[in-house]
């Protein structure tokens, strides 16, 4: 696929300083909403970190090292800790991370079967009509964690924006890409000023300690199980796989189009759904969240034009080192809430615009009852479900909540397969739909790559 203009795919180019510092800027980036999981949970902030930093360096191993994706912890499963313990109960929190580990396995099953059965069998059910409007959508619905942030203070929230938007707009040089972490610090010395800050956690903190204690993995269950209690957290989590699963190639298909490269097609799906898959696992196993490929990321992606991987790996590493240390940790929880929310108001709204992009250089043509009843069951569903509360049924004794993201994603998917075409669209439907491995990313750039190439060959010739 053809490269974006001014975009850098490897960083090198820029030195190695910078590198350590646009990472540095990745880990800021995905800090407050990784951190924000096990504050909700009641799990280890330090075990959250390490492996979100091992289970990214895991997925890139994986994927070949050439998806820029970063995986910190996953808002869909926070249902599935409160189901088995809804109060943070420390004895309880292994079993629903023994859930959340099995639900991991679920992505190794699908894994399997795209490798078997080939991914063009599995994208035709995700052409740029499902996939834009749920890319649009998972901007949208976070959106409304980073107003509810803002709120905190409105002032320190509008000057983090302001930071972000002067400096990629008119900034130069290194200002320009790293307009995260300045934002972020302006803000913050700004919160200092005005006294709303707590450093009481910070000076308590120790410099130097272990992400996590044995008693607080899953191997504890196993020195005296409760054997209904495993059952039920496994049958009442794993489903929430289904959903996530969804949101894992929402968010595939969102990195593949801002960096102008199809990962769904290489290194494919069943690797990047492999990473995913095994990362929650293991994450979980040691009684940290579970992982998910991270949407904050995908928009500093956006917002640089950054893509080298190795950046990505970089902010890995530093949080894996910043694992180990307590006063860190508390350093960055003691951020205010609206610095926090300041930021990520912008990174939500570009991977919305991304979800758009998505869809306009498919040529989804909206002239078509078709696409735009699934384009609107999907926004429908997916952000009114998320503002009236998650929607709740059971099948025999076991209950199952399912967020609106996964209940749009769900619908646009099923509608998409039982809706006809019109009889145009079936000619045409490879191009307009994606439905062959180009799966969700425009066929426009591949078309532009083989005119190169006979351009190239003529040349030559000559």
């Amino acid at each position: 696929m053809g490269d974006n203009k001014d975009a850098i795919y490897d960083a090198r180019t820029l030195g190695y300083p910078k590198m350590f510092v646009l990472g540095f800027q990745h880990m800021f980036a995905m800090f407050g909403a990784t951190v924000l999981v096990p504050a909700l949970t009641g799990l280890s902030v330090s075990a959250t970190l390490l492996f979100a930093g091992l289970g990214t360096l895991l997925f890139h191993f994986l994927t070949k090292g050439k998806v820029p994706a970063f995986l910190g912890s996953s808002f869909a499963f926070i249902g599935g800790y409160a189901a088995i313990a809804p109060n943070g109960e420390k004895e309880l929190l292994p079993y629903a991370c023994l859930g959340v580990a099995a639900a991991g396995c679920l992505y190794l099953v699908l894994a399997a079967l795209i490798k078997a059965f080939g991914q063009k069998r599995v994208m035709r059910f995700f052409p740029p009509i499902v996939t834009g409007p749920i890319i649009i959508a998972i901007g949208l619905t976070l959106s409304s964690s980073a107003i509810d942030n803002c709120k905190q203070n409105w002032a320190v929230a509008v000057l983090a924006i302001l930071v972000v938007v002067v400096c990629n707009i008119y900034g130069k040089g290194m200002i320009k890409i790293i307009p995260i972490i300045l934002g972020v610090i302006v803000s913050y010395i700004a919160a200092c000023c005005l006294g709303i800050v707590n450093f009481d956690a910070v000076k308590e903190a120790a410099w130097i300690g272990l992400p996590f204690k044995m008693e607080d993995t899953v191997f504890e269950i196993f020195k005296d199980p409760d054997t209904s209690l495993i059952t039920n957290s496994i049958i009442t989590i794993m489903p929430i796989a289904l959903a996530t699963m969804v949101e894992h190639i929402g968010d595939i298909s969102a990195i593949s189009s801002t960096t102008n490269r199809n990962f769904i097609e290489d290194p494919g799906l069943h690797r990047t759904l492999l990473g995913d898959g095994l990362a929650t696992v293991l994450a979980s196993l040691f009684g940290a969240p579970a992982n998910t490929t991270y949407g904050e990321n995908t928009g500093v992606l956006s917002l640089t034009k950054v893509y080298d991987p190795k950046v990505i790996r970089i902010a890995a590493y530093c949080a894996i080192a910043f694992s180990f240390s307590p006063k860190f940790a508390a350093v960055i929880a003691s951020m205010p809430a609206a610095t926090i929310g300041g930021v990520s108001i912008v990174l939500y709204g570009m991977i919305s615009a991304v979800g758009v992009r998505n869809i306009v250089e498919n040529q989804v043509d909206f002239s078509k009852s078709r696409n735009i009843i699934i384009a609107a069951l999907i926004l429908g569903f997916s952000i009114g479900v998320n503002y009236s509360g998650a929607i709740s049924f059971s099948i025999g004794s076991v209950d199952i909540s399912l967020s609106g993201l996964a209940i749009g994603a769900l619908i646009g998917i099923i509608f998409n397969a039982i809706l006809p075409l019109e009889e145009k669209e079936y000619k045409g439907a490879n191009k307009a739909y994606a439905t062959e491995s180009e799966g969700t990313i425009s066929n426009q750039p591949k078309r532009m790559d083989a005119k190169r190439k006979i351009e190239n060959k003529k040349k030559s010739k000559k």
